[in-house]
């Protein structure tokens, strides 16, 4: 009998198999020159994909750590008056929603910091500094 975890292996060995042929063609030509392959369909798509990441989930994301923190806020603080296994739940889901604040704003921070750092044309070659002060192309 096939358990979930083999089930889950062969369905990503599966995928990753048919998705080998592309990596194959994700290099561009050396040459610089023109190739009748280009990956902009591909692209387009990583691009919308990285769109609505950034647009939609991000922002839910926050959204629901903001949320659990204002559900701890009201539990522990209106329906917890008195209770104080309410109050206990109510400190709890206020923490996490502070941990989900911190987590998440640290790690917008370190992507900030790595693209800022490294910019939009980290993929750029520097130019070959020459005797007379210019740079070679």
């Amino acid at each position: 009998m096939t358990t979930i975890k083999d089930l889950i292996v062969r369905v990503s060995a599966g995928l990753g198999l048919f998705f080998v042929p592309a990596l194959a063609f994700a290099q561009t030509p050396a040459t610089g020159g023109n190739s009748d392959f280009t990956l902009e369909p591909v692209s387009g798509i990583v691009e919308e994909i990285l769109s609505f990441v950034d647009s939609t989930v991000v922002p839910a994301i926050f959204a629901i750590a903001f949320l659990v923190f204002i559900w701890g806020v009201y539990t522990y603080f209106i329906q917890g008056g008195a209770s104080e296994e309410k109050r206990s739940e109510g400190k709890q889901l206020v923490f996490w929603g502070l941990i989900g604040f911190f987590v998440m704003f640290s790690v917008w921070g370190l992507v900030n910091i790595l693209v800022g750092t490294l910019g939009p044309d980290a993929n750029a070659r520097p130019c070959v500094p020459q005797f007379s002060g210019e740079c070679a192309e």
